[in-house]
């Protein structure tokens, strides 16, 4: 009786380890897909990094997408700290929907 419990307690451990290791696969391969606002938001920190040198990016976040029939408008919304304050960024960076090309680079800043 012993050995059939011990059996089945060792079965269920190998399937329990194949469901997980299953499952951190499909995990892994979500995590590793890129954004397709990625690109923008490198250039939204670039830019705000440039803009405002004295503070370091601390937080970030994509705010949304705005598409028209010619350009694109990429919103994001970095969170700065300095020596003296922490205040919000919005930037929308404007592009080109065949070319890609920044047409426009705003930034607005916000104390929320």
């Amino acid at each position: 009786m012993r050995i059939f419990i011990s059996f089945q307690l060792v079965f269920g451990l190998f399937l329990m380890g194949a469901w997980i290791h299953v499952n951190s696969n499909t995990v892994s391969a979500a995590q590793e897909e890129e954004p397709s606002y990625a690109k923008w938001g490198q250039i939204a920190m670039k830019e705000t990094k440039e803009k405002y040198p004295q503070s370091k990016i601390i937080d970030y976040l994509h705010v949304g997408r705005e598409k028209a029939p010619e350009y694109t408008t990429e919103k994001f919304k970095l969170w700065l700290k300095n020596e003296t304050k922490e205040f919000g960024v919005f930037v929308d960076i404007k592009f080109d929907n065949e070319t890609e090309k920044v047409i426009d680079i705003t930034f607005n800043e916000t104390d929320r």
